[in-house]
């Protein structure tokens, strides 16, 4: 019995002891796990802002860059290449129209009918020769009448100067009166005039009856006849006989660009070439130039005479004028694909090292349908764009790429 007792009075010991224990341990236990949850909540709120940091810095960067893409997608890809200087002697060919030396329609001056016609197109004839003839049966029965005419004036005044004469002598000695002295002189006057009128009319009828032949009135060829034997012929311009050109010299004129003008000098020898005559080089001497600019096409009209003795050249024909001028700037030789047409004037586009472009204003030379002078606007070093887009505009952005590396079609 001493020995449970005992056994229970320390069971009752240790408990009471342990109770004491938990007693004194249980708010250091609170305080502890109080600390770990506010370090567990600072710490999901670190990596919560740290997250949201992040995705809000992932997000501005991909717009950035999808914004870069953008801009370099929408930029109008440009191939570029410095263009080739050209000789300080410029070469340019302008078309030129052909005309003969003289040309010259021929017509009637009498009316009547055609009785015979000595040249058909094509001939060459001298000046005098006999080309046509024309009868004028009415013509000749006027002149005939004038004549007539002319005999009575001058019997007339004959007759009326006789008498004016004799009242002269009379009238010193009182014989006859003054006043009929000077109705016979003043008849005597004007018999006179009528027959000076008589002789004129004689002489206009003799005129047109010369005009029943026509004559060629200088050295040339026959290109044309519009009359036929027994046509009625009318006088004046409504129906022409013949049309003669004089070929032995020709006429060419050229309209040179108003930025040549000052390099057209009289007396230059220029080569003029002629498709019929391939590989065959004329050479004419500029004579004269017109001294104005056309303010249409501002050009300057100049011509060019060229011997055609071997009649080897024909008028109405197109020639091929090459100039030749001497350039104090540098010129330089790009694609006729380059140049942009805008309305307030021709341009060419040139790229920065900014990948910037620029539209230049330029004036052109010689233009060979494949590439083009360029004699001011351009300076050593530019690049050229060398097919330009219609939309490109002053200071925009452009891809360049490479000419021997260009992308296919639909992307860079």
């Amino acid at each position: 019995m001493s020995n449970e007792n005992e056994r229970n009075t320390r069971a009752t010991s240790s408990a009471t002891h342990e109770g004491g224990h938990d007693t004194e341990t249980a708010p250091e236990q609170k305080a502890m796990a109080g600390s770990t949850a506010i370090v567990g909540i600072v710490i999901v709120a670190i990596v919560t802002v740290l997250l949201a940091a992040w995705g809000l810095f992932s997000r501005k960067h991909d717009n950035a860059v999808l914004a870069d893409r953008t801009n370099e997608l929408a930029a109008p890809s440009v191939i570029v290449e410095v263009p080739k200087q050209g000789t300080p002697s410029d070469t340019y060919v302008l078309p030129g129209n052909v005309t003969a030396f003289t040309d010259s329609p021929i017509y009637a001056r009498t009316s009547g009918y055609l009785t015979k016609w000595y040249f058909d197109i094509g001939a060459r004839v001298k000046k005098g020769d006999l080309l046509a003839e024309i009868a004028t049966p009415e013509l000749d029965q006027q002149l005939a009448q004038a004549q007539a005419d002319l005999v009575t004036a001058q019997s007339s005044a004959g007759n009326a100067k006789i008498q004016a004469d004799r009242y002269t002598g009379l009238v010193t000695s009182d014989a006859v009166s003054r006043q009929d002295t000077e109705t016979f002189q003043t008849q005597a006057a004007t018999t006179s005039s009528a027959v000076k009128s008589a002789e004129a009319n004689v002489q206009r009828l003799k005129e047109l009856q010369s005009f029943e032949k026509v004559y060629a009135p200088f050295d040339g060829v026959v290109t044309a006849r519009g009359i036929d034997t027994g046509q009625l012929i009318t006088e004046g311009s409504a129906s022409e006989l013949f049309h003669m050109q004089a070929i032995r010299t020709l006429r060419v004129y050229a309209n040179v660009p108003q930025i040549y003008s000052d390099s057209m000098k009289r007396g230059s020898k220029i080569d003029l070439t002629f498709i019929e005559h391939p590989g065959k080089t004329f050479q004419g001497t500029l004579v004269r130039t017109a001294d104005a600019i056309d303010p249409v096409s501002r050009t300057l009209l100049v011509e060019v005479d060229v011997d055609n003795r071997t009649g080897d050249l024909l008028p109405g024909s197109l020639a091929q004028v090459h100039f030749k001028t001497q350039t104090n700037t540098p010129t330089f030789i790009v694609p006729a694909s380059a140049l942009i047409f805008r309305r307030e004037g021709l341009r060419v586009g040139t790229v920065d090292d900014g990948n910037k472009a620029h539209l230049l204003p330029v004036s052109i030379g010689q233009d060979d349908g494949a590439t083009v002078v360029i004699v001011s606007g351009l300076k050593a070093g530019d690049k050229v764009i060398q097919d330009p887009p219609d939309s490109l505009i002053e200071g925009e952005a452009v891809y360049v790429e490479s000419p021997n590396n260009q992308p296919a079609a639909g992307g860079k």
